[in-house]
């Protein structure tokens, strides 16, 4: 019995069938020809194979010898991702506008002569794509090869070392040792500032830094400068960073896959597996951005994003990424003081609310509850803000109230 992609009941007349809507008997031959999977063809609603073929490449591609769906202006590289399929890259970015210059994500198309940036380059219906083949490794390896041979890529002695995008591809494509001659840069490590080692040697121009400052975050303190292998990161007038419009959000940090850019106060203090991440909610001010500690023998040394959590998606201000060793400050009050004979006593915090308590009570009933005034503080949550102008408003009785953050 000769196969058909779909049966349908048998219509008296033939051309009634023809001309109602849906699938139609075709032979499984003329289907396997046109290269068309059976569920694709199966749920086309054509008339025919060939407006149903169609049809379907208008909204398929073949990825890998299987056919897929993409949606309209999706790049390879997204559709790709959506099916589960890795491809590698180093300067792709998230919310960004795809450059393509790092070439780590190269794969082969069917009637292009050169291999293509799947990270740029759109999904086309028809489009039949190979993302791991002998070419495509060959050609990323020499590209890794390329960008080791860039710079001072020792990873012994690099702060990246274990979270370092460049050390992953070059342990992937089996690379025991760089094939060519590291280049000297002309330009020496910056540290003058308080936050951010930028060490121009790691660089590999990848463009992320640029992106996440001028896309993401929109501050635009730095771009790419200068040519040939003078090229660098640059800040407007080539000025570092402290003297320049940098605002320290270290999103570049954040995004830097090498390293190029590192937290300057969380250098030498561990080693990226060594470290426990523990998510949290940012304490600083009643936004609630997420972020997640790195902690090393009970103590944070580093602070980093978390990319698609809300509310931040990914980005923090210079507070909730670098000031957090306030935790360990000598001068934190840990316990509550009471004022006495010209000097502090430590105290209990039922004794030190009882105190305030009465206090209150006192200026209250002497010059009325205008005269008392409360100003919340930028580290609590919206809740306990909102708790702290309900006492003032509700049971003292005064719109006196303020927060730090406002100032």
């Amino acid at each position: 019995m000769a196969g058909i992609a779909r049966r349908h009941a048998p219509s008296r007349d033939r051309s009634e069938a023809v001309n109602t809507p849906g699938p139609v008997d075709f032979p499984l031959p003329a289907v396997i020809e046109s290269n068309m999977s059976f569920q694709a063809y199966a749920t086309c609603g054509g008339s025919d194979l060939v407006s149903c073929r169609g049809k379907i490449m208008a909204d398929t591609f073949r990825l890998n010898g299987k056919d897929v769906e993409f949606k309209p202006g999706q790049t390879i590289l997204e559709a790709a991702r959506e099916r589960g399929v890795e491809i590698p890259t180093l300067c792709h970015l998230k919310k960004a506008t795809p450059t393509g210059a790092c070439r780590i994500c190269l794969v082969e198309v069917a009637g292009s002569r050169n291999l293509v940036s799947s990270c740029s380059t759109p999904v086309v219906g028809g489009m039949v794509v190979l993302t791991d083949t002998e070419r495509v490794h060959r050609t990323r390896k020499m590209i890794v090869e390329l960008m080791l041979g860039s710079g001072r890529h020792d990873c012994m002695v690099c702060e990246a070392n274990g979270n370092c995008r460049l050390q992953d591809l070059a342990y992937r494509y089996g690379i025991a040792e760089p094939r060519f001659q590291p280049a000297e840069t002309p330009y020496p490590v910056e540290d003058e500032n308080p936050f951010i080692v930028r060490d121009f040697s790691r660089c590999i121009l990848c463009g992320r830094c640029v992106q996440a400052c001028n896309e993401v975050v929109v501050n635009r303190a730095i771009s790419q400068g200068y040519r040939g292998s003078k090229s660098k990161i640059v800040t407007g007038g080539d000025e570092p960073y402290h003297r320049s419009e940098c605002v320290f959000c270290g999103q570049c940090v954040e995004v830097c896959p090498v390293g190029a850019l590192t937290e300057k106060k969380a250098r030498g203090k561990a080693r990226d597996w060594e470290t426990e991440k523990v998510r949290t909610t940012c304490p600083y001010c009643g936004v609630g951005c997420q972020l997640r500690l790195h902690v090393k023998d009970g103590k944070i040394v580093k602070v980093t994003a978390i990319e698609e959590a809300e509310p931040n998606k990914g980005r923090l201000c210079v507070k909730g990424r670098f000031g957090y060793d306030f935790i360990y400050s000598e001068d934190r009050l840990k316990t509550p003081l009471i004022r006495e004979n010209g000097g502090f006593r430590e105290a209990s915090w039922e004794e030190a609310l009882d105190l305030v308590a009465s206090r209150f009570r006192e200026i209250i009933a002497r010059y009325g509850p205008d005269a008392v005034a409360g100003v919340s503080c930028a580290r609590s949550f919206n809740e306990d803000s909102y708790q702290m102008q309900k006492l003032f408003r509700a049971v003292i009785g005064t719109n006196n109230i303020d927060h730090c953050a406002r100032t």
